[in-house]
């Protein structure tokens, strides 16, 4: 049996509306239509026009679609299903948007924080397949995680569960969720600029050239330029990465020792920078995880890689199916 479903992905710049269906263990995206975020109204208004789009072109009315789901950057409640002030999204404050869609499409919606929402992508349809307890940790812009464990979505006592860049790893170090040596400052795209911003610094005022970046252009410097760089085996670029994946492995030992997981899918910048990564990382994780727990949990990166966007808001519905 299908069980057809539409999801909405907001985001800080960009939003999507996902249609496909759920059958038996699998799940299918059929279409997808993507627009800017703008202004809460304007972009509330595109969400609703996109739905009611999506619907036309595929003759579909309330009783065709089972659920939405909607995937969103935190802070929310998930059980209101209120969108709570992000931090990427300035204006949306206590935006109550399951509520303004169930009343315009009379449509059972979830809300899920993004993290959370890709954790389930990953669980039911990828890497954590099969698994009880399952960790995603998203490596991007920030440093985020969903939690699967002992066979459901953990959230915590008010949706705060998972925010493991907050964690400190050094007392000093690159600045990531409001924290110096924190474990998003190490591990996200603008912790690695930050590292290479300061090796780099280090260089140029020793007087040691570096020919990929000049010093007027040290402020512009993106993980992206230093991954190119490390690829083609520049030893400074691969420093910066070698800090990077040294702190991973130890914030993923605190996670291994804590929760037990069988499985630990890392998506973003991991994904694309396995190679110079991976070696470093496990070296920390065999040297400060516990034996026991570390025998037992797979560090992966995620397996619906680019995708997992448009999955994660999808298997938010899909998840509401299975509470109904």
């Amino acid at each position: 049996m299908k069980d057809f479903i539409l999801g909405v992905d907001i985001g800080g710049t960009k939003c999507a509306v996902n249609y496909g269906y759920k059958e038996d263990k699998d799940l299918y995206l059929i279409d997808k239509h993507k627009f800017p975020t703008t202004s809460l109204d304007e972009t509330i208004h595109s969400i609703l026009v996109s739905i009611e789009n999506i619907m036309k072109k595929h003759k579909l009315t309330n009783e065709h679609i089972s659920a939405i789901g909607v995937s969103c950057g935190g802070p929310l409640d998930s059980n209101k299903g209120i969108i709570m002030s992000p931090p990427n999204l300035p204006g949306w404050d206590h935006v109550p948007v399951v509520k303004i869609i169930e009343e315009k499409f009379g449509i059972a919606t979830c809300l899920q924080n993004d993290a959370n929402a890709c954790a389930l992508a990953e669980w039911k349809y990828g890497a954590g397949r099969g698994t009880q307890n399952m960790i995603f940790m998203t490596f991007g812009t920030g440093l985020g995680a969903g939690l699967i464990l002992d066979g459901k979505l953990y959230t915590g006592t008010n949706d705060n569960a998972g925010e493991l860049g907050h964690i400190r790893l050094s007392d000093y170090g690159p600045v990531g969720y409001g924290k110096a040596g924190s474990f998003e400052g190490f591990c996200s795209g603008g912790g690695i600029a930050q590292i290479a911003r300061s090796l780099l610094l280090e260089k140029i005022q020793m007087g040691i050239a570096v020919d990929w970046c000049k010093f007027e252009d040290i402020e512009q410097i993106t993980a992206q330029k230093v991954a190119e760089e490390a690829d083609k085996g520049d030893e400074l670029a691969i420093q910066i990465f070698d800090i990077s994946a040294g702190e991973l492995g130890k914030g993923l030992s605190i996670i291994i020792d804590i929760l037990n997981p069988e499985v630990i899918a890392i998506g973003g910048i991991f994904t694309r920078c396995r190679t110079l990564m991976e070696v470093r990382m496990m070296e920390i994780i065999k040297r400060e995880a516990l034996p026991n727990s570390r025998e037992v949990c797979k560090v992966m990166v995620s397996q619906l890689g680019e995708q997992i966007g448009d999955y994660a808001a999808l298997s938010v519905a899909a998840n509401l199916l299975t509470k109904s």
